[in-house]
């Protein structure tokens, strides 16, 4: 009975971990659409944001969540060159 109420017991945690992921990465594509979104507009832009909540994504210890890339200023203007030519 006990392995049984570990494995559900772990069970939440991994899902709980889950959860906060997807709303992290929710949040940190928001942000790359506000600086596409600033940077088509020709407006300054930082990807600080970005990154904070990138760093906070590869700190999660899920086996399957790829970790993610830091996001630059030059990649942000290359895509946004990319899609507007």
């Amino acid at each position: 009975m006990s392995v049984h109420k570990d494995l559900i017991k772990h069970a939440a945690i991994q899902n709980k971990t889950y959860q906060e992921f997807q709303a992290l990465d929710q949040q940190r594509e928001s942000f790359i659409e506000e600086a596409i979104e600033l940077c088509k507009q020709g407006n300054p832009f930082s990807t600080e944001k970005i990154n904070q909540v990138t760093n906070k994504i590869n700190k999660i210890n899920l086996r399957f969540i790829p970790t993610r890339s830091n996001v630059t200023v030059q990649m942000v203007q290359d895509y946004v060159k990319s899609i507007t030519k």
